[in-house]
């Protein structure tokens, strides 16, 4: 296989170009996270069950998903830094309209928004690294950008439960906003030209080439695996905070640690997971990863009366391993796939993801009850469903082909 990139990018403009998408799939990250830790104040103000929360949250993933289908038709067909612009400038004006949304339904409409453009910057950011970056740096690059995910939970979710202890819970969604216009003009400036793409003679139509995708049995397994890896968390992430204020007692000043705590050491273990997935190899990181989550993650539902170190040790372990196994399954997911349908894939991809994160979500709020002193219930059966997905990627893994792109060493 040959790389689609043909001219060679230096290191420094290479790690702009990281750094930048970093920076967008942060805003991207944060957005969807912090709906998160906001549960209790949400279910108090608008007077809605935990169910109707764990709609809430997939409300967004799942209109990413239905965005990311249309998106399959379309993606490979524009400039890829143009679109990638465009759609993160109305993700930041759907964020602004969740921070004026004055009741449920409002909030409900604007999530749904946030999710219909932001859905597609995950899948348009992953299919820009593997179409610049080369295979052999391609875990490294994946971790660059998902260090994202820790600074999120490092600084941006701490920072935003402040402002909305402090202000309103309205006040995390315009700080976000705001970001997002800062990051949009700096794009616009660092990231260079990417429509090589558009130049290659053999490139199928959109309908066409989602046929071929859907008509690849590595891609489908692909697909299969990269819902999975989804799945097996976002049964028990949603409800982290409601199950801490409600069962183990924190106060809402204190649910901060937990996401400091998790993104600190994520921070660094992100970086050293992306060197050891090239070293190692990616099936092999990923299904370690995959096992050492289960315990963190189970115990994470278990923790009633521990005391708070206890919980941030277990809590940090089930952040750190959940954000350690993402790094070499979503190098494993865009290796797999053909580069001529690179785009259309993570599209789909992206879809698949939503999906899963928002069904999974929903069936978490399904699982978990409340009894009369208004505990959350069965809690730990959620985090068992999870921990079935988690299992079930780990035989899925060794089962897909990854391409290699030899002229990609040249970059």
């Amino acid at each position: 296989m040959t790389s689609i990139l043909p001219r060679i990018l230096s290191p420094k403009r290479e790690f702009w170009l990281l750094i930048t998408l970093a920076g967008i799939q942060f805003t991207h990250i944060l957005d969807f996270m912090i709906m998160m830790p906001l549960g209790p104040q949400f279910t108090q103000i608008f007077a809605i069950t935990d169910a109707q929360f764990g709609l809430l949250v997939s409300a967004y993933t799942l209109a990413a998903g239905a965005s990311g289908l249309l998106a399959a038709t379309y993606l490979d067909k524009f400039d890829r830094k143009k679109l990638l612009l465009t759609l993160y400038v109305l993700f930041g004006l759907a964020t602004l309209a969740c921070g004026l949304a004055p009741t449920y339904s409002t909030l409900m409409m604007a999530r749904v928004m946030a999710g219909v453009f932001g859905g597609v910057l995950s899948a348009l950011s992953q299919t820009i690294v593997a179409d610049v970056i080369p295979f052999e740096r391609r875990g490294r690059a994946m971790g660059i950008v998902m260090t994202s995910f820790s600074l999120s939970t490092v600084a941006g979710v701490p920072l935003g439960l402040f402002l909305a202890a402090h202000f309103s819970w309205h006040a995390p969604f315009f700080g976000i906003a705001a970001l997002v216009g800062l990051l949009a003009a700096g794009a616009f400036v660092t990231l260079p030209p990417l429509a090589e793409h558009l130049k290659m003679t053999n490139r199928p139509s959109a309908w066409r080439g989602i046929k071929q995708v859907l008509a690849d049995a590595n891609h489908l397994k692909a697909f299969a695996f990269s819902g999975l890896l989804m799945f097996a968390g976002f049964t028990v992430i949603p409800f982290i905070t409601i199950y801490l204020q409600t069962n183990v007692g924190w106060l809402t000043e204190q649910v901060p640690y937990v996401y400091l705590c998790g993104g600190v050491v994520t921070l660094f273990t992100a970086r050293l997971i992306g060197v050891l997935t090239d070293k190692k190899g990616k099936v092999f990181m990923f299904r370690w990863m995959a096992v050492l989550v289960i315990v963190p993650m189970v115990a994470s539902t278990l923790t009633e009366g521990w005391p708070m170190w206890a919980v941030l040790i277990v809590s940090t372990a089930f952040f750190a391993c959940m954000s350690g196994r993402m790094i070499p399954g979503m190098a494993i997911i865009t290796s797999a796939a053909n580069p001529q349908l690179r785009g259309t894939f993570m599209a789909l991809n992206s879809a698949v993801q939503s999906a899963a994160m928002g069904v999974a979500a929903f069936i978490g709020g399904l699982i978990i009850s409340r009894d009369a002193q208004n505990l959350v219930q069965n809690y730990w059966i959620a985090a068992l469903v999870g921990a079935a997905s988690s299992v079930a990627a780990i035989f899925l893994a060794g089962r897909l082909k990854l391409y290699q792109s030899a002229a990609a060493s040249n970059l």
